[in-house]
């Protein structure tokens, strides 16, 4: 039986509630929202004399939680219009409202007793065959069902999703003993395809997967920083970036976690997990049961691990908690030859190999950290999984490791990382040497366009569930490579389609990307059926690589610089018109050229986390490889007449002229930068390049043939250039913008107005685009554009090569 959702309800409005309520109105689900009703009236509600009856005061706790969680930066929602599918209402008088939804996700206080008291009500509204799940983080789900009926206890399990939901990719699922198997089925499914998430299969085991082990690994380090004489900033460093996780790192996510839900966790594995070898790890280090005790709990008490002052000039510091006094001081710098050799290594994996070979405190420190991350992910099998990926899946979802313990460790090398556990002072779990009695050297494995990884069961690699229909980049690359240069990798995804990657820093956009994509569509034109440009970075692209344009500009070398900006709008102007397909896959940051390559492709697979805008405005240029043409050609073809096209113009002139940058795919369709009817959005980016692959090989077999090229453009000319001139020279008298803001502006003007003529005529886009360069290559002229770009290269805003 096919199970469709198309309503669910939320009970529990607090910070996962209504998150998670947001996140389904994300994907176009109608979510009701529940919470409990007020038993006083507030300061507020009395001064108005209303009463404990009024419906505004029944749902004041739940109204007010909905509307501060959509005043949160990041916002939990795609789309400010999408707050539209939320309803919300209280447990006393809209309970009944939950037998009309497919759904019910239950998100109240951590305490076995409510939530026990929550499902006896649920029980008699829920309709049978209604599917019924808990958000716990922790409590063993097995015992939320004494007093269930049969067919509760068939549809329930646990559904942990992490926090912030929209923007953590994991959702453990946890079933017990009486969950139908089709029911796990679909939770496991439906998290990936439609809510975005790595769902993980766990099992019923305290913290389940992700928090057993990314809280061992913070706990570990609160216990050694002492011993291994660092401080708070120098682990932060060590376990940010430089190893593929979040900038927060341990301290500062720490802080912004809370330290009190940390140490929760902690207090609640320390207790239930005996067992453990590593227990004595999750008992509170002095220093943290301390700040425990003064409040120090992290960014919602004003103070952690760091504390943000202002200085006596009025300008902000942020101090640094020194461990052994207790006491706050000036951050102190951070340096270790050991990093001082890894900025040098972009790929990340070549990266993570050095790092433990480094003599310092810095290497000293990675082999110990990896030593006890092994040995600790190897006894927990099979206690808390069966299978290894879903550790390492776990991990990276839920806590934003760009590698999980068993693929670093294969990085290492199997010997390696059992001498990393010895010295250590650890000891490997079961698996490890029943993979070397079964001749197995490393966790996983690739093999005919599957990842495979070690079964404990069998002895033998398995593929991994539920990848073997996706196309994975990461995959496919070791034997699928058709060509490269330094900053490309052309693969044949299969199919007749051809996939570009970018493996520049932050796949920024410069000769070598230029080089590299007239070459994949030679081959797609030759030999091939299509184009898709997608790639596995943190980011799709930070845009053209404006550092080399900035050395250009400073040296005056305009001639060169004109080459390169018309070699970039020739290769844009040839996605827009190969005659083959192609399709882009936009994710995170798509910004300045990465904006435009995506603004030419006959389709765009966006995946919904894609921030993609326009910036050039703020380092004193116009984007100049065919994005302000683009919109001057959407507007002609929006065919509005009159005050609208004027509007419309007026619109789009701001969004490059402000660098608007959506903050969802959603929300740069009404920024102009993805195209109604014909470019989707697609929630999950573990399916995206599966999808972008389909939608290209779609527009290849049924008959593809490039559009002609444009040539009739409608510009406005005067009519408009008067609205801009007008518009900036009254920003700049109000002191709005600078007198460089207002010649930017006036340029950007004169590009979408098509120039200083008197009537509304249609131009060519080579018209534009000749316009367009001529104007970018003025204002790179520029001194003020010149401080601006210089400035931006030294704060390492902009990267060079």
């Amino acid at each position: 039986m096919n199970r469709i959702i198309k309503k669910v309800a939320v009970l529990g409005s607090g910070v996962m509630g209504s998150r998670i309520a947001c996140h389904f109105a994300n994907i176009g689900v109608e979510a009701l929202l529940l919470d409990i009703v007020p038993r006083e009236l507030n300061e507020a509600e009395q001064k108005k004399g209303a009463s404990l009856e009024d419906k505004a005061v029944r749902n004041r706790i739940v109204n007010d939680a909905l509307t501060f969680a959509l005043k949160s930066n990041p916002s939990p929602i795609y789309k400010k219009a999408f707050a539209s599918r939320i309803t919300t209402g209280n447990f006393d008088d809209d309970m009944a409202k939950i037998k009309d939804v497919d759904w019910i996700i239950e998100v109240v206080i951590e305490r076995l007793d409510i939530k026990k008291q929550v499902f006896e009500n649920v029980e008699k509204h829920r309709t049978p065959g209604t599917l019924i799940t808990s958000n716990t983080s922790g409590i063993p789900i097995h015992l939320m069902l004494d007093g269930r009926s049969e067919d509760f206890q068939k549809h329930f399990c646990g559904t942990h999703f992490f926090n912030p939901p929209r923007y953590l990719q994991l959702l453990e699922i946890i079933p017990t003993p009486k969950t139908d198997q089709a029911v796990v089925d679909f939770f496991m499914d439906y998290g990936r395809r439609y809510l975005g998430k790595k769902t993980v299969l766990c099992k019923d085991t305290p913290a389940f997967i992700a928090n057993r082990v990314g809280v061992y690994s913070i706990m570990s380090l609160f216990h050694s920083i002492k011993e291994l004489d660092l401080n708070i900033e120098e682990v932060d460093k060590l376990t940010g970036p430089v190893l593929g996780r979040p900038k927060s790192a341990t301290f500062r996510t720490a802080d912004v976690v809370g330290l009190d839900t940390l140490v929760h966790v902690a207090n609640g594995l320390k207790e239930n997990c005996p067992n453990d070898e590593e227990n004595s790890y999750f008992e509170l280090p002095d220093y943290v049961a301390k700040m425990v005790e003064n409040n120090w709990i992290g960014s919602k008490a004003g103070q952690g691990f760091y504390k943000k002052t202002k200085t006596a000039d009025g300008g902000k510091e942020i101090l640094s908690l020194d461990l052994n006094t207790l006491e706050y001081r000036s951050a102190a710098k951070v340096s270790f030859p050991t990093l001082d050799m890894a900025r040098s290594i972009e790929d990340l994996k070549q990266r993570t190999k050095m790092l433990i070979m480094g003599q310092d405190k810095a290497g000293k420190f990675y082999r110990k950290m990896f030593g006890g991350l092994f040995a600790y992910v190897t006894n927990r099998m099979p206690e808390i999984s069966d299978d290894l990926y879903k550790i390492d899946d776990a991990i990276k979802a839920g806590f934003g490791w760009e590698l999980g313990p068993f693929e670093t460790w294969d990085l290492f090398g199997l010997e390696q990382g059992l001498k990393l556990i010895e010295e250590a002072g650890k000891k490997p779990g079961a698996i490890v040497e029943e993979m070397k009695a079964a001749g197995i050297k490393s966790f996983y494995n690739l093999d005919k366009g599957n990842k495979q990884y070690f079964d404990l069961n069998t002895k033998a690699y398995k593929t991994i569930p539920g990848t073997e229909d996706l196309v994975m980049l990461d995959v496919l690359r070791a034997e699928n490579k058709v060509w490269g240069n330094a900053d490309t990798t052309i693969v044949d995804l299969g199919d007749g389609i051809l996939n570009i990657e970018f493996h520049t820093k932050m796949n920024t956009i410069g000769g070598g990307v230029i080089e590299g994509l007239n070459k994949a569509m030679d081959l797609a034109e030759k030999e091939y059926k299509g184009l898709v440009v997608s790639n596995n970075g943190q980011n799709f692209s930070a845009g053209a690589n404006v550092g080399m344009i900035f050395m250009m500009a400073v040296e005056q070398d305009f001639d060169e610089l004109n080459f390169a900006v018309k070699a970039f709008q020739d290769t844009m102007m040839r996605i827009r018109y190969c005659n083959a397909p192609v399709v882009v896959a936009p994710h995170n940051l798509t910004l300045g050229g990465g904006c435009e390559l995506t603004m030419h492709a006959d389709k765009v697979v966006a995946h919904a986390e894609s921030y993609i805008g326009l910036v050039e405005f703020g380092v004193g240029l116009i984007p100049g490889g065919g994005g302000t043409k683009e919109f001057v050609k959407r507007l002609s073809e929006e065919l509005a007449e009159g005050d609208i096209r004027v509007n419309r113009m007026r619109d789009r002139f701001l969004t490059i002229g402000q660098a608007k940058v959506a903050t969802s795919a959603h929300e740069a369709f009404d920024l102009g930068y993805l195209r109604e009817g014909t470019d989707e959005v697609i929630v999950s980016r573990e399916y995206q390049l599966t999808r972008a692959k389909a939608a290209c090989l779609e527009l290849a077999n049924k008959g593809y043939t490039a559009p002609p090229k444009e040539k009739n453009i409608t510009i406005l000319g005067q009519e408009g250039l008067g609205l801009v001139y007008v518009g900036a020279d009254s920003m700049k008298s109000g002191h709005y913008i600078s007198e460089h803001d207002q010649l930017i502006s006036e340029k950007l003007g004169f590009v979408m107005c098509g120039g200083d003529i008197s009537e509304r005529v249609q131009v060519s886009e080579q018209y534009l685009l000749d316009l367009e360069r001529k104007k970018f290559l003025e204002l790179c002229a520029e001194r003020k554009t010149l401080e601006r770009l210089e400035s931006m290269v030294k704060k390492g805003k902009i990267l060079r090569n």
